[in-house]
């Protein structure tokens, strides 16, 4: 290992997969205390703890192993990922604690840029970085464990859609494919450089402006995608329809996709939702980026139909990549329509 490259393999494209989740958290024996809101029985994005009527606690950790090679820019996707998961809760991080897995044989001027990373991103999101652990192990691995503050009667949760809602998704799809592409000459630098500036982008900025509007649920895309974050959304109570033509991609991501540079995680994402997707589009390139699990990916919201062109257009005013991509409907035969 130098001093400036890290190996890659990892980001969310690491997570272990939804089905594999479901059977282990069902087996864990669970007391949920009268202050815990929301807690792991709900799949959600973070834990919510009520402190008054008026305030509630934001808990979550994130942490995985190098997508990229450069040191400060691992951390910083790493901390904004973690970061993510306040924001998708309707919520605001105040301090965050370095988690650290480093080799004993790694250059320590690596290890001194991903903190440094992770730091400015922690300083960006007007929150204090406040201590942390670390541990020697073969494969580097960095994130964060964060604490956020909300009230608790404006709390987003991941599963609360209503019908009629629009869906709006605050980030362009497809970066696994895409950093995967140029790390084997098939994406190029300007591609791969989009793609590494969505990962570092703070969901915070889409989070201040949505607060403002009626917003029923809301969860961020990472490592199951946006097939199994949405499936999650409308759970078994709703079907989401999407258009196809106004899902944001990522410059060569489809065409990554197209010379079948896929990942483990994708086919796992597969291979967990297909049975709940229907595509009524002939656009194979389209269903791996749909498929493809994301590090530190966009906001993915249901709003009030009224609300959603005049928060659109607010998020677009700010710079973000944001589209209206579909709505939630009644419970049809499969969870997720893609047209």
């Amino acid at each position: 290992m130098t001093d400036f490259e890290l190996e890659v393999c990892g980001g969310c494209n690491a997570k272990i997969p939804a089905g594999s989740l479901d059977e282990i958290l069902e087996a864990i024996p669970k007391f949920k205390r009268d202050d815990i809101l929301v807690g792991f029985d709900s799949k959600d994005d973070s834990a919510v703890i009520k402190i008054s009527d008026d305030v509630a606690i934001i808990s979550s950790l994130d942490f995985f192993p190098p997508m990229v090679s450069d040191p400060y820019v691992f951390g910083q996707i790493a901390a904004a990922n973690a970061l993510s998961d306040i924001y998708a809760m309707g919520a605001d991080p105040i301090c965050a604690l370095n988690i650290v897995a480093f080799p004993e044989e790694g250059k320590i001027s690596s290890l001194e840029k991903i903190l440094q990373g992770g730091a400015s991103k922690v300083n960006e999101a007007h929150a204090s970085l406040v201590g942390g652990h670390s541990i020697h192990d073969p494969k580097v691995k960095y994130g964060l464990s964060v604490i956020g503050k909300a009230n608790p009667k404006k709390i987003w949760q991941n599963s609360t859609p209503r019908v009629g809602d629009k869906l709006i998704l605050t980030k362009p799809l497809g970066v696994t494919l895409v950093v995967n592409a140029y790390n084997v000459k098939l994406a190029s630098l300007e591609q791969f450089n989009k793609a590494i500036s969505s990962m570092i982008s703070l969901n915070k900025y889409a989070k201040d402006i949505l607060i403002d509007y009626d917003i029923s649920s809301a969860t961020d895309i990472t490592g199951f995608s946006l097939m199994g974050h949405l499936g999650e959304m409308v759970a078994d109570k709703y079907t989401a329809i999407l258009k196809a033509d106004e899902i944001p991609i990522l410059d060569g991501a489809k065409e990554a996709a197209s010379e079948f540079v896929f990942t483990k995680g994708g086919q796992r994402n597969r291979m967990f939702m297909e049975g709940k997707v229907e595509f009524q589009v002939d656009d194979f390139a389209l269903e791996e980026v749909l498929y493809d699990p994301q590090t530190s990916g966009g906001l993915l919201v249901a709003i009030d139909p009224n609300e959603a062109t005049e928060a659109l257009a607010r998020l677009v005013e700010e710079g973000l990549e944001a589209r209206i991509i579909g709505e939630v409907h009644k419970k049809f035969d499969k969870a997720i329509f893609i047209i």
